[in-house]
């Protein structure tokens, strides 16, 4: 099962392997506090810079992300395993999950 969670919430013995998904580590948070990184999983610095700076909307950035992504597949393929394997919680900074790469990679990874 992959589930969805924010780094910043509490680890919880059922999130199984806890996999962060950003480009940069997060501010405040300990190495011992994920199973694993995979910054390739996050959108670009380019792509999040220019959703950020209102350059590109929503949509935009959703279709941009999934096209990163399918540019990637041995790292996806890397997750889609660990998810295979057991529960994964797909780790992001983001406060809006339903604006968050994290929800994107969940459906990308379940489909």
């Amino acid at each position: 099962m992959i589930k969805t969670k924010r780094i910043y919430e509490p680890a919880d013995p059922a999130d199984g392997h806890r996999l962060l998904i950003m480009r940069r580590w997060p501010r405040g948070i300990r190495k011992t506090a994920v199973d694993s990184w995979e910054p390739d999983l996050g959108p670009s610095l380019p792509l999040l810079t220019d959703y950020r700076q209102g350059k590109i909307d929503w949509p935009a950035l959703v279709q941009r992300y999934r096209e990163e992504m399918a540019g990637r597949p041995e790292v996806l393929a890397k997750a889609a395993a660990l998810a295979k394997a057991g529960d994964v919680t797909l780790l992001c900074g983001c406060q809006d999950e339903t604006r968050c790469h994290r929800t994107l990679l969940k459906e990308i990874l379940e489909s």
